[in-house]
């Protein structure tokens, strides 16, 4: 089995749709996902997400399924300033210094974690992407997915960073945190993952690609920094890119 997450393109946040560029990196990723043998698409209920999905659908003459817990991660925390904040984009002394989130097992333990709602919020998605893979055959058995067979199907998911990283997490087994910090899904890129069945009925995902935008290079299109932080402070400004 092979699955995409997808981020979805350039945001406009403030309109709740895409900048002009996001539909231009949305065009092409669909011109990338139309050579591909997807079998299903799936997506976010969020406008960005479904927008960036839409040329990708019609090319591929597949209907978009739209699931509710694919949209950005909701759970939030308390920083060290008491104030309730997304999980991510955490200033690296404060993640740093707290061992439990390093370890895909004890993460959600930590009490920053437990302060709002992060550990509700993220079961659900838990449910939803385990009950997902489950309706083709894969049910996870503590470091691996056990099926009765390994299934030549592909799907693509539509989402978002905060939410895309914790799909990959469930099928890596990395900590979230980890992930969140250290690396990054640009808009429109693609994250690859296929099974590997080394013991019959056993199976895990390796990670071929994550947050590609080749198909972006390949039309000269500049990949976008949207939800990065700038690289310096002094004269650039401190928050993240939009």
């Amino acid at each position: 089995m092979r699955i995409l997450i997808i981020r979805h393109a350039e945001p406009d946040y403030e309109h709740n749709t895409l900048t002009a560029k996001g539909f231009r990196e949305a065009e092409i990723l669909s011109e990338r996902i139309a050579g591909l043998p997807i079998d299903r698409i799936y997506s976010s209920p969020i406008p960005r997400a479904l927008q960036t999905a839409e040329p990708s659908a019609e090319k591929l003459g597949l209907e978009i399924e739209v699931r509710e817990w694919m949209q950005e991660f909701r759970g939030k925390i308390l920083d060290e300033n008491g104030e309730k904040r997304i999980p991510w984009n955490l200033p690296p002394r404060f993640w740093g210094s707290r061992e439990k989130l390093y370890d895909v097992h004890t993460w959600l333990q930590d009490g920053a974690m437990r302060s709002v709602s992060v550990p509700d919020e993220y079961r659900q998605v838990e449910r939803g992407f385990l009950g997902l893979l489950e309706e083709y055959g894969y049910r996870r058995d503590g470091i691996v997915f056990t099926c009765r067979e390994n299934v030549d199907r592909t799907i693509a998911i539509f989402c978002h960073f905060g939410l895309g990283m914790l799909l990959v997490s469930i099928l890596s087994g990395i900590s979230p945190v980890l992930l969140w910090q250290s690396l990054f899904l640009p808009s429109s890129s693609v994250s690859t993952f296929l099974t590997e069945e080394r013991v019959p009925g056993e199976v895990v995902f390796k990670c071929l690609q994550l947050g590609d935008t080749s198909h972006l290079y390949a039309r000269g299109e500049m990949v976008s920094h949207s939800g990065l932080y700038r690289e310096f402070v002094n004269g650039y400004g401190d928050g993240p890119q939009v």
